[in-house]
């Protein structure tokens, strides 16, 4: 059985989306349960229009929810032990849940998740990790906006963490691995991220095929399984991939309506089209993972749709059944058993930093 903590109060929507959204996962998993956090008078006669998954679910009212507006020390200071976002993580660090799914503000998610679930013992900063549609399928970019720059062991840790996503989710026993630069020359790029490819291809790991340096058009392309960069960097990437998607929607709508004849065509065309769009669709990947945290925390996009949500949460689901915490922890043990040098270095970098 799949448990999964739901934050019913986060995004623009509210209730009114992941309610059904939950309900349209339950029809497709009969082994998943959920446990949902919220205002009693707002969910309730949601929750009500769906017999069958009352059946499978336990509701919690919380006075609290975090505003989409909130900044993250806002989020901590009010609603801390009390909001429907915090329980719901909560949820996870006490083994209540497997998985936990927001919508809600992303700062106030990621704020709460570390305070409540803290870091595996060797990762310094979580990292948000988003599946990106391509040419050839999906690939696994991350960070995209939780930690602005990473030094080379934060990058290798992104790495390892990507790396146990993608074989979690996409069933690849060794997946390759690219980090973002500005060429793919050896020569090219900041410091940071040239030693962290030094150390990536002498670790030579089991689980990891490293590919070398990707540039930005490489995303797109499939060209790795694995694409890791700094938050900064990564989320521009997806912004600018989000709004390419939209702007190549809007041309194409226009440009289908503006003669008779492109109508007709259209209408010749529209399966070509509709499966242009599927692939284009945003809310087909939505879900923005916390790796690096001692739990499973899913940020859907705040102004998701029905199924937008439910794809989020089949994404917690897909983690929880294919052991990606475990999957995770080994990876690191490997590695730091191997290159012990580098837990040493990093250990000596946070002192620097302490007494700076």
């Amino acid at each position: 059985m799949i448990r999964i903590s739901i934050d019913a109060m986060g995004g623009d929507h509210g209730p009114g989306v992941i309610i059904p959204a939950l309900m349209t996962v339950a029809t497709r998993r009969p082994d998943i349960r959920f446990f949902i956090y919220g205002r009693e008078e707002l969910v309730r006669p949601e929750l009500a229009k769906y017999p069958k998954l009352a059946e499978i679910s336990e509701f919690f009212h919380c006075e609290i929810s975090v505003r989409m507006d909130d900044k993250p020390s806002q989020a901590l200071r009010h609603g801390r032990w009390k909001s429907s976002m915090w329980k719901a993580i909560e949820a996870v660090k006490s083994g209540t849940a497997d998985a936990c799914i927001s919508a809600g503000n992303t700062g106030a998610l990621m704020a709460m998740s570390k305070f409540c679930l803290r870091t595996m013992a060797t990762i310094d900063r979580p990292a948000i990790a988003a599946i990106w549609p391509t040419v050839r399928g999906e690939s696994v970019v991350l960070d995209v906006g939780a930690t602005i720059g990473a030094d080379a062991h934060q990058l290798i840790d992104f790495a390892i963490l990507g790396t146990g996503m993608a074989r979690s989710i996409f069933g690849i026993e060794r997946p390759t691995v690219g980090l973002l630069n500005v060429g793919v020359e050896e020569i090219k790029g900041q410091e940071e991220v040239k030693e962290a490819g030094r150390m990536l291809r002498e670790a030579n790991m089991a689980s990891m095929r490293y590919h070398g340096f990707v540039e930005g058009d490489d995303i797109g392309k499939g060209t790795v399984d694995v694409v890791v960069t700094e938050g900064f960097a990564g989320n521009i990437a997806l912004k600018t991939a989000e709004g390419t998607a939209r702007q190549i929607a809007g041309y194409l709508r226009a440009a289908m309506s503006r003669t008779l004849m492109a109508k007709i065509g259209y209408v010749f065309a529209k399966g070509a089209f509709d499966r242009l769009r599927e692939k284009m669709d945003v809310g087909r990947s939505n879900g923005g993972v916390f790796l690096g945290l001692n739990g499973i925390v899913v940020k859907s996009h705040g102004g998701a749709d029905s199924d937008g949500f439910a794809a989020a949460i089949e994404l917690g689901y897909d983690m929880v059944r294919n052991n990606l915490l475990d999957r995770i922890e080994a990876d690191l043990d490997l590695f730091h058993a191997r290159n012990p040098h580098a837990q040493i270095n990093r250990k000596s970098d946070v002192v620097s930093d302490a007494k700076e």
